[in-house]
């Protein structure tokens, strides 16, 4: 069974950090891109960070050189280092696999709110 949960997120002023982690099943972790999205109200659902099971990342413009995403391959955990937060950062966020045709179902996703 495939499982995703998500938690770290919060309510924190502009320029806060925050640290987001999804523990994931080995069905999903292990050998797979991981990655993290994010849904802000109204609108749909956005990749913002790739990991690859050795370590490549990459990262959607908006968020480049302020998030920094990172994976446990022992714990089949995967991190989202979120510095220098904005307003229009305020979503729920999601960890699942990496590549379209990977992702499962989804977990419940953790809010992160940034007041400016």
């Amino acid at each position: 069974q495939v499982q995703l949960v998500e938690s770290g997120g919060g309510l924190v002023q502009a320029g806060g950090s925050l640290t987001l982690s999804c523990v994931a099943s080995a069905t999903i972790f292990r050998l797979n891109t991981m990655g993290w999205y994010r849904q802000a109200p109204g609108k749909q659902r956005e990749l913002v960070a790739t990991i690859t099971s050795g370590g490549n990342s990459n990262y959607a413009d908006s968020v480049k050189g302020r998030f920094t995403i990172s994976r446990d391959n022992v714990k089949n955990i995967v991190f989202l280092q979120v510095n220098n937060l904005k307003p229009e950062d305020t979503a729920v966020y999601y960890c699942n696999a990496g590549v379209a045709s990977r992702i499962q179902s989804w977990g419940q996703g953790t809010q992160v709110t940034v007041s400016s």
